[in-house]
Formats: structure tokens, C-alpha cells, sequence
């Protein structure tokens, strides 16, 4: 089916310690439990209503598997893209057929991102000197300029004011298809 979607963005808070094991490959899978909650006011009552779900993450990509085993903890505040999957299996004690639905990194798609740490006195996304901020399924380990300006504090952008003009007249030369 063409023109579908499947993609899960979630923000919330690590329920445990990420649960790591290798598969026969010796690549390293992480398990999470996100808890993402909500809360409103019953109208009837005006009594403050809260509500938590429970999400199960499961990350394949190497990499992000390995930022998760080394600097996530319970309680941290992440947020995570990937894509939604349900997958049977067989219950060992009753034969019978069962379903999981998990919201799945593939090795080369999603986005796990450290908001904040449970050690983080406050939970404004403030990050630590050497704890990289995002990690992505698409980068190989490296961090962009974006990240490490944001991880550091910088501006995103050089404080040159001639840098987007120059790169900008470098690049119209014989690029414009018209």
C-alpha cells in the first residue's frame, strides 16, 4: 500500500534499567520500558485524573543499543521515533498463540534521543558534559555539528556573518537545473 506511515514518536520515562542481550550474531539488542502519562480534570468532579502507559521499545541498531547500555538509567526522559510492529509468538506453558506489540529500531531507522538523566537535579533537558545528547539510526557513531554544538551549548550556526552568503553564491554556480 502505497502513501502509508508507520511511525511512532514517544517522550517519556525509562521504567527500568534498558534490559541489553545479544542475539546470535553477537550484536547487542535493548530492551526498554517507556512510561509515557497524561493527565486532565474530570469535569463532573474537578478531580485531577492521571493516566500512565506503558510502551515496549526495542532497539536492533547497534549503536543505539550500545548509547542505551552505557548512559541510560531508570528514570531518564527520552524521546524515541521508531516504527510500530506486532510480532506472535508461542507461550511455552500453554502452546497457545500470543501477540506483543513493540515499537521497534531498526538497525539503519530510528531516533533515540537522552532528554535528561534521573540524575539531572533539574528535569529540563540540561545535559552533561560527555553524555552524548541524541544518537541516530542513521548516523554511524558520529555526532553531528547540531549535537555537539547543542551538548556544548553553542549556536548551531558559526558566529561568521558572511557563512551563509559565502556557502550560499559557493553553491548556485552550476547547480540550478533552470
Amino acid at each position: 500500500m502505497s502513501g502509508s506511515v508507520n511511525k511512532v514518536i514517544l517522550v517519556g520515562n525509562l521504567g527500568a534499567d534498558p534490559e541489553i542481550r545479544r542475539i546470535a550474531n553477537g550484536n547487542p539488542v535493548a530492551n526498554l520500558r517507556i512510561a509515557t502519562s497524561e493527565s486532565w480534570r474530570d469535569k463532573a468532579t474537578g478531580e485531577r485524573k492521571d493516566r500512565t502507559e506503558w510502551h515496549s521499545v526495542v532497539i536492533f541498531n547497534e549503536n543505539l543499543a550500545a548509547l542505551a547500555e552505557q548512559y541510560l538509567k531508570k528514570g531518564a526522559k527520552v524521546y524515541v521515533e521508531g516504527a510500530q510492529q506486532t510480532r506472535k509468538w508461542q507461550d511455552p506453558r500453554t502452546g497457545s498463540d500470543r501477540y506483543t506489540t513493540e515499537v521497534v529500531l531498526q538497525r539503519y531507522r530510528g531516533l533515540l534521543q537522552i532528554l535528561s538523566s534521573p540524575s539531572d537535579d533539574d528535569q529540563s533537558g540540561t545535559r552533561s558534559g560527555n553524555r552524548p545528547s541524541s544518537q541516530s539510526g542513521r548516523q554511524s557513531g558520529s555526532r553531528s555539528y547540531a549535537e555537539q554544538s547543542a551538548a556544548t551549548g553553542q549556536s548551531f550556526y558559526p558566529d561568521d556573518d558572511d557563512f551563509h552568503r559565502r556557502n550560499f553564491d559557493d553553491q548556485m554556480s552550476d547547480e540550478i537545473p533552470f
